[in-house]
């Protein structure tokens, strides 16, 4: 390398360094604010989580003191008080708290209770649902047999979590209108649904035969024959 090419080099090397510095003092602020902005984001989501564990741990010692009362007034008073961080902890509270008010008596207040969590869109539909049949249950005296029907029967549509609980009931209506061959035909589709839980389809088998009607099983005994 010459002299000159020496030379050259080195010049470039000082105006890379020169143009380096300058735009380090222009822009250096930049990197510094992204360093801010990123320890920043650490520390907050690390609060955050903490929140989060602290309010939750709240939640289920709340939950155990006041459950750990032996009256069901005492329990409900106890769940009243308990501070909820979210719409799905906030359901599961209901669900408890509608549970000792039917135990008091107040099916009125537990159906009110657990319509709250199903008008909450906030809430996921699976609870939702649960909180709708429940709801169901605990208003079944002071509605007409046309109204729960309309209401299980909306439970059935949609492959819903509680859909073939749904079906149960709707089964059980049909008998008390005194339809019982709609009502076997309801129990059979239970009998051949794959979803269908063992203590479900054997309530199934049972009022099928309690009246009168003959039970398909081939649904229940493929299964086995796989085996």
């Amino acid at each position: 390398m010459s002299d000159t090419d020496s030379f050259i080099e080195e010049v470039t090397e000082e105006v890379r360094r020169d143009k380096l510095f300058k735009m380090l003092k222009r822009y250096g602020w930049v990197a510094g604010a992204a360093l801010v902005v990123v320890i920043g984001g650490v520390a907050w989501s690390e609060y955050n989580q903490a929140q989060q564990r602290a309010a939750a741990q709240a939640v289920g010692d709340g939950l155990l003191t006041a459950l750990s009362e032996d009256a069901p007034a005492a329990r409900l008073a106890g769940l009243e008080g308990v501070t909820t961080p979210n719409a799905s902890s906030a359901a599961l509270v209901a669900f408890l708290k509608s549970a000792e008010q039917i135990e008091l008596g107040e099916n009125a207040a537990a159906a009110e209770t657990l319509q709250a969590v199903v008008d909450n869109t906030d809430v996921p539909l699976m609870y939702r649902q649960i909180a709708r049949f429940k709801a169901l249950g605990a208003a079944s005296g002071t509605m007409t047999r046309d109204e729960r029907r309309a209401g299980y029967s909306e439970l059935t549509t949609g492959g819903g979590a509680m859909r073939l609980l749904a079906e149960e009931q709707l089964a059980l209506i049909e008998i008390e209108a005194g339809n019982n061959e709609d009502a076997v035909k309801r129990l059979q589709s239970i009998l051949d649904d794959a979803e269908g839980t063992a203590g479900l389809q054997q309530r199934a088998l049972q009022v099928i035969v309690a009246l009168g009607g003959e039970p398909d099983m081939s649904a229940l005994q493929a299964p086995q024959a796989g085996n």
